[in-house]
């Protein structure tokens, strides 16, 4: 419990934020260690001092003394372990947020391939709550009793060391057995849980199209590998966790012949034979607790280990300058990207500018990086190389979260958190004001729509926006992109749900937003979802094929392509 961990890790922040805490603990397993000694203690007064004397008065005042000394241990372990747990709660609270953010970066950076952030925390919150720890700090005074143990006489003292020796032999083969079953066996769990979720989402699809057989064969599947290798590591924790328990009983009985025999040599007294006895139990108790625990403690060493790795990627951001509100003046120079764990470019040389009040309809085919392009604007990928810049500043010198106050985003995928219509408008910021809510519903041509659900703005929303239609959570996901007035707003197939009259209201609310000098920017494969916009960009195979005002872009395109063998004839005859 006294390792050094690197500040500002997990296990450091445990360490240091918590130290007092951590101290007191230590005292009061020293204190407890020594309260136990209180059984084997009382034991070797009755036998030897009572029995002998046959005195009751003796016994009485014993018998009080004890019962004292095991309120005191009773109340005194409740409160180590009580604040064992408050330090997991405290130690969850500090890095919740930081989990979760990481969290929801992995959700589409595509970096993490096992494990969850806000899991892991849990699992090391439950851990220091759990009888592991405990032991661990009981571990240090397995000495005092082997102390103890030769003062009662040295054959039983060297008892006590070589059982100490033999359970932590088997402590350590359980170690080697299981670490690296446990790891893989965290992985593969990780990868069949994150098979489920992928299936939850995609629930509609799975159930319509007769695909429940087929993914619940994946799943069980992955899950079946998962618990085989558990069960590798697993089996091998038990074996040794039942010898250990074994030979822990033997040697408390081994104990007892060679108290028998030193009592019979009259070397040692009835009482020693039968506190000796109680006392090794104890020694090895510390030791055989962690064995037993040891699947507890790997699964935390591995949730610790992978949660520092995934924090660790935040640790370089520093603070970031707080930049003055920006005006939404968009620029890209020579952008070459891919989505993060790729190096194959689906974008290469990509460059423009957006003015303050301007709008850019973004054309291309499917796969053509659209997609990608707008996940690049809004900051949510890095460019392999090439700068996105707002108001002359890389995206990566604004703090993420200032930034997205400033930005209008309506993803491909439109997904709305659980709560009520109004939270969901207002990104859940506390304290918003109704009438800039309002303003934003009003923007995106939602509030009449929104006033028709069963009970407004306060209509609850299931996962997802699931009580509402593909049109209407399209709507609502566009008056929460509105909201705040953002100077940048970034659209991605905003009008793939709307119908002729939700066509409409998009096309209102963003000629609104240019007139108050938002740049808008509307990302589609259909030349109707230009009609806010007067400038247009052509994506061809991640590159610009067409840049322009957005009337001679599409005249381009509604062009018909002329045949190669047939430019020749054509030629001679416009020559004639």
């Amino acid at each position: 419990m006294t390792a050094r961990r690197a500040p500002g890790s997990v296990a450091g922040t445990a360490l240091d934020g918590s130290r007092k805490a951590l101290l007191g603990v230590g005292l009061f397993s020293g204190v407890t260690n020594l309260l136990m000694l209180t059984g084997p203690l009382f034991m070797l007064q009755v036998y030897d001092r009572v029995l002998v004397s046959r005195s009751l008065p003796t016994l009485w005042v014993l018998g009080l003394i004890a019962t004292a000394l095991y309120i005191a241990f009773g109340m005194i372990d409740y409160a180590r372990s009580r604040v064992l747990a408050r330090l997991g709660d405290q130690l969850e609270a500090k890095f919740s947020a930081r989990a979760f953010r990481r969290e929801i970066a992995d959700a589409f950076d595509g970096q993490a391939t096992e494990g969850r952030p806000t899991a892991d925390l849990a699992t090391i919150r439950r851990f220091l709550g759990g009888p592991a720890p405990l032991a661990l700090f009981d571990l240090p005074w397995v000495p005092l009793y082997l102390v103890v143990l030769g003062l009662l006489h040295w054959s039983l003292g060297l008892m006590g060391v070589l059982g100490v020796a033999v359970v932590v032999s088997l402590a350590v083969l359980n170690d080697r057995l299981t670490r690296l079953p446990m790891a893989r066996a965290a992985g593969e769990g990780a990868q069949a849980s994150a098979l489920l979720e992928a299936s939850r989402r995609a629930s509609e699809a799975v159930t319509a199209l007769g695909m429940r057989p087929h993914v619940a064969g994946l799943w069980v599947g992955s899950l079946a590998r998962a618990r085989a290798t558990e069960r590798t590591g697993g089996d091998a924790a038990a074996r040794i966790a039942a010898v250990s328990r074994g030979f822990r009983l033997f040697l408390q009985s081994a104990t007892l012949a060679v108290g028998a025999v030193l009592v019979i040599e009259q070397a040692a007294t009835g009482g020693i034979m039968i506190a000796s006895s109680i006392m090794l139990g104890r020694a090895l108790a510390p030791i055989d607790q962690i064995v037993a625990q040891w699947k507890a403690m790997a699964g935390a060493r591995i949730a610790l280990a992978r949660l520092e790795g995934r924090l660790a990627l935040d640790a370089g951001a520093g603070p970031k300058m707080d930049l003055p509100t920006p005006t939404g003046r968009l620029s890209l120079a020579n952008i070459i990207a891919a989505p993060p764990g790729l190096r194959r470019p689906v974008l290469e040389g990509i460059g423009f500018q957006v003015e303050p009040g301007e709008g850019l309809g973004i054309l291309g085919p499917s796969a053509s990086g659209k997609s990608t392009l707008a996940r690049l604007i809004v900051g949510l990928w890095r460019p392999l190389s090439g700068s996105v810049r707002l108001d002359g500043a890389t995206l990566d010198q604004w703090d993420a979260d200032t930034l997205g106050r400033h930005i209008g985003y309506l993803p491909q995928d439109v997904e709305l958190i659980g709560g009520t219509v109004r939270e969901a408008i207002s990104r859940h910021q506390p304290g918003a004001r109704d009438e800039d809510i309002v303003r934003a519903a009003q923007a995106a041509a939602a509030h009449p729509m929104i006033l028709k659900l069963p009970d407004g703005y306060m209509t609850r929303l299931g996962p997802g926006g699931a009580a509402l239609s593909g049109g209407q959570r399209q709507r609502i996901a566009l008056a929460r992109a509105l909201y705040g007035a953002p100077c940048l707003i970034v659209l991605d197939e905003p009008n793939a749900s709307l119908d002729q009259e939700g066509d409409a209201a998009l096309t209102a609310a963003l000629l609104a937003a240019r007139k108050r000098g938002a740049a808008v920017i509307v990302i589609t494969h259909r030349a109707s979802g230009l009609a806010a916009c007067d400038r247009a960009l052509v994506l061809k195979d991640g590159r610009i094929a067409a840049l322009g005002p957005k009337e001679a872009v599409l005249r381009d395109l509604m062009k018909p392509p002329v045949d190669a063998a047939a430019r020749p004839a054509l030629a001679t005859e416009r020559g004639a």
